[in-house]
């Protein structure tokens, strides 16, 4: 996968390692908790995600939250296409108050054509929980997220969900998960019987058995447990003889994993698993409790200048997603800022480093989706939402005062590029302007080309089209079409400027301009880059460039 080799280009290997003591950070920045949820397509990330939501009561039905006047707006999925298709394209940004922590959940697309989204978002988190299906076990997009996961040294909590369903053997699973993965697990819980002989599970820290009770998937479920101790309560869940058997396959999966060790998974090398079943809620709890327990509290972050750290004193932060129309009523454009260190005030005046002006931060936002709330007050570790008419950028850095610019965040090259046009000559000029902030949004490459002025749209996956026609005609009203071109690679130039303009004199008809008007080579067939590549030895031809924010 192109995207997955050159992301090495952009990760912070061994960055996770840099411990710091905790003696002097601010509790505040102690208790925040900043993690996405990753797995391969219907995996249940957004099912575990709502229950997550529902468990912390941040709402009280699945799919919905209730403001305070009461209304009712979907959660994780906001975009239209999300809700119709039933699928995650886009990131959405969460922040919960659970048992005196502060957590900030990020629900990413599961679908391979959004994975550049996905990889973005792996850019703003300290640790991850990595989805897995039960009867699937580690799907292809799985491994590909795990092993961006393990380029940042990202720790790696894993659910194995749907266990009330026909399942895989647990042995199995595992095994699965260190021989593709090469990644030791750890036992947390361990599922008594599948499918519909599914019981519950046991907790190995305590013999007790949580157990699976299938009520409305839509709201927070009563929890019930067990003590495995207890001949009578055992006795009214399962024959002796099963419980002898389902003790021996534990007792031998014992023997196969590693006991828990915290090193082993802050360095990412080991993931404490845990089964249960998202849509009834079951293991969900035990799962919160692990990311308090477990997970990292913000760590340091590699800047061009210097590493830094969460407790310094000054504010600084990195934009790594920019959302467009959110609510397309009001044409309003949200930029995700993970704060990276100090603490944050409402109404701060913070230094734009790319286009060295102050600017007063006067509305930032916290989101439960598309849901809103201004926010007086954040600390390192959260992500907040800047209301912008488009002046802000994927990678742009704020800080209080130094001009220092974190790590860019990579843009990778289409793998798949077509023609659009407008099929209302009269919506011309709204076309272009509504292309331009879905490229500042990540949705999708814009190539202007040198010759004839067209519009080439490149996407990494197909589904990415659907996205963009859909977007553009409900957000826009502006109806598109797509044209099959000649062209199957695009190449950003790299090199001295006078080397450049000699070759893109040479190559006009193969130019065009990105949104960020750097230059891009379109390649109809192999032979046009390596003759390219002999005829200018002095400029590189780049699968991926580091986004332009300085």
């Amino acid at each position: 996968n192109n995207i997955l080799k050159n992301f090495k280009l952009f990760s912070q290997k061994n960055l996770s390692n840099m411990k710091i003591s905790a003696k002097d950070i601010p509790e505040n920045i102690l208790n925040r908790r900043t993690f996405a949820i990753i797995s391969h397509p219907d995996a249940g990330k957004t099912t575990l995600t709502e229950q997550i939501l529902l468990e912390s009561g941040a709402i009280n039905l699945a799919g919905q939250v209730r403001a305070k006047a009461s209304s009712k707006r979907t959660i994780s999925d906001f975009i239209k296409i999300e809700k119709e298709r039933g699928i995650s394209v886009s990131t959405s940004a969460m922040s919960i108050d659970y048992n005196g922590y502060w957590l900030n959940l990020v629900d990413t697309p599961g679908h391979a054509d959004f994975s550049e989204d996905t990889y973005r978002t792996l850019t703003a988190v300290d640790f991850v929980i990595m989805v897995i299906d039960g009867a699937k076990g580690v799907e292809s997009q799985t491994k590909k997220l795990f092993e961006i996961c393990r380029l940042r040294d990202l720790p790696i909590i894993t659910f194995c969900n749907k266990m009330d369903r026909e399942s895989r053997e647990v042995v199995e699973i595992i095994d699965e998960i260190q021989e593709k993965l090469a990644l030791e697990v750890s036992l947390i819980n361990y599922p008594i019987g599948k499918g519909n002989d599914f019981i519950g599970c046991y907790e190995l820290n305590d013999g007790n058995i949580e157990l699976l009770i299938k009520q409305n998937k839509n709201v927070k479920n009563l929890i019930k447990f067990i003590n495995s101790k207890s001949t009578n309560q055992l006795s009214s869940i399962i024959t002796k003889e099963k419980w002898e058997q389902e003790f021996e396959n534990l007792n031998l999966i014992k023997s196969l994993t590693a006991e828990f060790n915290y090193n082993n998974f802050q360095d990412g090398v080991l993931s404490p698993i845990f089964f249960g079943s998202a849509i009834y809620s079951l293991g969900v709890k035990r799962l919160l409790k692990s990311v308090i327990d477990y997970g990292p509290s913000p760590k340091p972050r590699q800047s061009k200048k210097r590493l830094v750290n969460p407790d310094e004193k000054y504010v600084s932060g990195f934009i790594f997603k920019v959302q467009a129309n959110m609510d397309f009523r009001h044409r309003d454009r949200v930029a995700f800022l993970r704060i990276c260190s100090g603490k944050f005030k409402r109404g701060m005046k913070l230094y734009h480093v790319r286009s060295k002006k102050l600017i007063t931060i006067s509305n930032p936002i916290l989101f439960l989706a598309n849901d809103r709330n201004i926010v007086d007050e954040a600390w390192a570790g959260d992500i907040i939402g800047i209301p912008n008419h488009g002046q802000f950028m994927i990678g742009d850095t704020f800080t209080e005062s130094e001009n220092i610019k974190f790590l860019g965040i990579p843009s990778f090259a289409p793998e798949i590029m077509k023609k659009i046009t407008t099929t209302d000559p009269l919506k011309s000029k709204h076309l272009n302007k509504s292309l331009v902030q879905f490229a500042e949004e990540g949705l999708i490459k814009l190539f202007k080309t040198n010759v004839g002025d067209s519009k080439i749209i490149g996407v990494i996956g197909i589904l990415q089209f659907d996205v963009l026609k859909h977007r553009m005609e409900t957000e826009y009203n502006i109806p598109v079409k797509f044209e099959e071109i000649q062209y199957n690679a695009a190449r950003w130039l790299i090199g001295d400027n006078n080397n450049i303009e000699k070759f893109v004199e040479a190559n006009s008809n193969q130019i065009a301009i990105d949104h960020e008007n750097d230059y891009v080579y379109l390649i109809r067939i192999n032979w046009d880059l390596e003759k390219s590549i002999r005829d200018f030895p002095s400029i590189k031809f780049n699968k991926v460039k580091e986004i332009n924010n300085s």
